[in-house]
């Protein structure tokens, strides 16, 4: 049982991780001028992604200094998801070799 909380703890940490990835690139698309918010789908996409990233972001951002327009919080916010992506993946490992 708690062997599929990590898996399920792991899984969620990587659809959270695609979330990101998803928000950067349609951001740089926005920033290019590539696609733009005179569209509803896209403006109600980008707003929704940025409802569900900016919690995370927000105490990122107050630590960071100022880096001149570019925004690392979603750098730091991958780092951490692999790191607690390793440790979720270490400690099912030790409950999974201790079970048997």
């Amino acid at each position: 049982m708690a062997l599929s909380l990590f898996q399920i703890a792991i899984m969620l940490l990587s659809v959270l991780w695609w979330v990101i990835i998803v928000q950067a690139i349609l951001s740089w698309l926005l920033a290019f001028n590539v696609l733009n918010f005179n569209s509803p789908f896209v403006r109600s996409f980008a707003t929704a992604l940025d409802r569900l990233t900016a919690p995370l972001y927000r105490p990122i951002r107050k630590i960071l200094p100022d880096f001149g327009g570019l925004d690392f919080s979603p750098l730091v916010i991958l780092l951490l998801i692999m790191v607690l992506q390793k440790l979720l993946a270490g400690a099912a490992m030790d409950l999974a070799s201790s079970a048997v």
